[in-house]
């Protein structure tokens, strides 16, 4: 929606690493564990971070990577849109294809990520929004409005 208002071109950086391979992540992850997953990431976050006029969505763990961090930092204006172990739950409650999620307690595991990267996001972020109590079209209005504040 955001690329939608502002005439950017969206692109998610998990759907390029699947073009790029041909597998899915949860087939990335089952061959070549998180570390080979996450070097394939770094390689795509370095390419796309070089991109003008793009709306990047990347994956929760790239920010795990220094590199990528640099990348998002010094290349773009990064926005954590946050949300509570909860929300998180019930977005991705019928997505089986996330494998740190494939657990039989995924409310906690959730929990368990955003421990270990809550703050990392947060010092990332030129600008977080929370997002649980708002719509997506709230979301994007509240974007543009800052976007065009800058």
């Amino acid at each position: 929606m955001l690329a939608d208002r502002t005439g950017r071109i969206f692109i998610d950086s998990d759907t390029v690493i699947i073009e790029k391979t041909g597998a899915g992540i949860d087939l990335i992850f089952e061959i070549e564990g998180e570390e080979g997953f996450r070097k394939r990431e770094s390689k795509v976050m370095e390419e796309l971070t070089r991109l003008h006029g793009i709306v990047l969505a990347t994956g929760g763990g790239a920010v795990l990577d220094d590199k990528n961090r640099k990348y998002l930092a010094e290349r773009g204006y990064v926005i954590y849109l946050k949300a509570s172990a909860e929300q998180l739950l019930r977005r991705t409650a019928r997505d089986n294809r996330r494998p740190l999620l494939q657990t039989t307690d995924r409310l906690g595991t959730i929990r368990e990520i955003l421990a270990r990267r809550e703050s990392i996001y947060e010092d990332l972020a030129d600008w977080t929004i929370n997002t649980d109590k708002q719509a997506a079209k709230q979301i994007v209005n509240r974007i543009c409005r800052k976007i065009d504040s800058l």
